[in-house]
């Protein structure tokens, strides 16, 4: 099976490199006609430059396919509903969106500032709100619609220094549940990719011999799938290095108390049962949780 992306019109944010150059670039392969945002930033999100992005461009139309430059800022409502409006009126339609821009500002939580925490907060997470919710009621109208969420092993499992980042990281996750469910009935799909790569965004924060085995093109694959007319949705996919596995937000079988046995010392005597992942399922939706411990309780 061959995965054509014909007649589809994507955006990808931040592709003005690494992760997001590369997903514009086997989008347009497949035939989208892609638009290619990129502030044109340093990696801190300081400064702003079309040129990176106007590069990606010349690259698609170099071999046959259809591209725009943007250089609206995720954090900028108004620019990026502009962006949109203009995508809509060149080429009539917006079938996918990557949300993929993003910064860092590395610390340790005791040395960082609330305005580091904050603007960090800002790209990845309302940048990724911004980008969906211009586009959302669009791919309801049209019932079709493709939105990839980027999160991260720091949002998913932790990293040192990084506490920004995994906030923003893992708040997407919560996002792209609640919006799976939102668009189900009008054909809109919305998963989450958490990759392993070699980009600017890693080039200090790991070894080189790792980051040989991690270029942006061994992640391509899994976020394509989970973009293309076969995705699934409410799915969160870890790529890279050639490792490809599916992360799940699990729930033990836990323990149901009587009234009289509902204290803090009882809680601490069976921690270890209630942490037992035998059985563990995974719930549908909130509700599905609420379910559980009423179910459990009769």
């Amino acid at each position: 099976m061959s995965l054509s992306f014909e007649g589809r019109v994507a955006i990808v944010t931040g592709a003005g490199g690494g992760l997001g150059r590369a997903y514009a670039l086997d989008l347009a392969r497949r035939g989208a006609k892609v638009v290619v945002n990129d502030l044109g930033g340093a990696r801190d999100g300081s400064g702003a430059s079309l040129s990176a992005a106007q590069m990606v461009v010349d690259e698609i139309t170099a071999m046959g396919g259809e591209a725009m430059a943007n250089g609206a800022s995720v954090t900028d409502m108004a620019a990026v509903e502009k962006m949109v409006a203009n995508v809509k009126e060149r080429w009539g339609r917006i079938d996918i969106l990557i949300n993929n821009a993003g910064i860092l500002r590395d610390k340790t939580f005791v040395k960082m500032t609330l305005d580091e925490f904050r603007t960090v907060i800002d790209v990845h997470l309302m940048g990724s709100v911004n980008c969906t919710k211009a586009v959302w009621e669009l791919m309801r109208e049209q019932a079709y619609g493709r939105i990839l969420m980027t999160t991260s092993s720091t949002g998913l499992y932790g990293n040192f220094g990084q506490a920004n980042y995994g906030a923003a990281k893992l708040a997407l996750v919560g996002l792209m549940k609640t919006l799976a469910l939102e668009g189900a009935k009008y054909n809109v799909h919305v998963n989450t990719i958490a990759p392993l790569a070699a980009t600017r965004m890693t080039e200090d924060l790991m070894p080189p011999a790792m980051l040989e085995k991690m270029g942006p093109e061994t992640v391509v694959p899994a976020s394509v799938f989970l973009v293309s007319e076969e995705a699934p949705t409410n799915v969160i996919l870890n790529a890279g290095a050639g490792g490809i596995e599916r992360a799940y937000v699990t729930l033990t079988r836990g323990v149901h108390l009587s009234p009289e046995e509902l204290t803090a010392e009882t809680v601490a005597a069976r921690f270890a049962e209630i942490s037992d992942r035998t059985g563990e399922v995974v719930p549908d939706n909130g509700g599905a949780q609420a379910q559980m411990a009423l179910g459990g309780a009769r």
